[in-house]
């Protein structure tokens, strides 16, 4: 290694020695990145895909300043009035190696997403793996941004010097900071609280504030609910813990749905039954697992019929419950118009009560 500095030592300049090692280093970045791009391409395999996807680009920068890293120190043991080459590309290594550990995470986290299943009917396990594997890489790349930044001040007498002054004087202000922070202190630990005991997922269908949506993101210190109308709810993390919602889907993605009727009371309601069973087995959106049609309530002029089916998540639900309310409306005005809500009023001539659909007084 000293005779090809030596060799390469063109009047006591580390120039061209650094030119050298970096241009070697982008060949080898080239090369590996190549490598990993063919093998991308040919094999099926998860984790080299997610590495050609994800970190070639850093590559480019981190192995030539290793190279250079490594010369340059080598450099200074001779010519110790270059030391500040050796500090510099110190400097970038260590910015370029928090890029690289970050790249580390993202790739590490694709690879566990990409093994979940969230095509089955219910996905609530996925959706909760999800959301656990979301939260803990925020955290582990702030920590690694941490770690980078205090190995950087640490590297230098100098900036170690004014780091120590620095936390002890932070000493002073601590309980100053602790009540400042105690808001931004409180969410963190609630959306750690989150992650685990998961009382909401991702893709949770809620309703928050009077308002029905499904949970888009979980972040650090706030909750995005998106709103059924495509408006996006903004919620401090803290709210799931401080205060009462509802979650439709916290076990299990299956839901029961419900539609109501105003019919009076000339309904013949077993043949509505058997009409919503019918309607039932010809849908994909029911999920065959339970269903009934019953009359659960009276009034003066009509009954209240309720109609219940289950489906595998909130958007067949929904789409159900619809489907359900216009086949019975159909079916009712077709073949049972009688049916139809109206008012009772008595027929003085034949002394017979009769129904008016007409909403007129009697």
């Amino acid at each position: 290694m000293n005779e090809f500095l030596e060799l390469l030592d063109y009047k006591n300049s580390p120039w061209l020695i650094i030119l050298v090692a970096g241009l070697a280093g982008l060949v080898l970045s080239a090369i590996v990145i190549k490598a990993i791009s063919i093998t991308a391409r040919k094999k099926d395999w998860p984790i080299i895909r997610a590495i050609h996807e994800n970190q070639t680009s850093v590559l480019y920068f981190f192995i030539p300043l290793l190279i250079i890293t490594l010369i340059t120190k080598t450099y200074i043991l001779s010519h110790p009035r270059y030391g500040f080459t050796h500090a510099i590309s110190k400097i970038a290594l260590i910015a370029v190696s928090t890029w690289l550990m970050t790249r580390v995470v993202i790739i590490i986290e694709k690879i566990l997403i990409g093994k979940l299943d969230f095509d089955q009917p219910d996905n609530n396990d996925a959706r909760k793996l999800f959301t656990k594997i979301k939260f803990v890489k925020r955290m582990f790349i702030i920590l690694i941004i941490v770690f980078g930044v205090s190995i950087l001040l640490l590297s230098f007498d100098s900036v170690r010097q004014y780091g120590v002054g620095i936390l002890t004087s932070a000493g002073i202000f601590s309980v100053i900071i602790g009540f400042a922070a105690q808001k931004s202190l409180g969410n963190l630990l609630a959306g750690i609280q989150i992650a685990f005991t998961q009382p909401i997922k991702i893709d949770d269908v809620v309703i928050v504030e009077g308002e029905w949506g499904r949970i888009e993101e979980i972040n650090l210190t706030y909750v995005v609910v998106n709103i059924w109308d495509l408006r996006r709810l903004i919620l401090p993390i803290t709210y799931f813990i401080e205060k009462p919602f509802q979650n439709w889907t916290r076990n299990d993605s299956s839901l029961i749905g419900t539609a109501f009727f105003n019919l009076n009371y000339q309904t013949p309601v077993e043949k509505l039954r058997e009409k919503l069973h019918n309607i039932l087995l010809n849908t994909p959106l029911w999920d065959g697992k339970s269903w009934a049609l019953q009359v659960t309530d009276t009034q003066a002029q009509f009954m209240v019929i309720r109609a219940l089916m289950s489906a595998r998540n909130s958007s067949q639900a929904f789409d159900l419950r619809c489907l359900v309310r216009e086949k019975i409306i159909e079916f009712i005005r077709e073949e049972y118009p009688e049916s139809l809500p109206g008012l009772l009023i008595e027929d003085k001539k034949h002394d017979q009560p009769g129904i008016s659909n007409n909403f007129s007084n009697p």
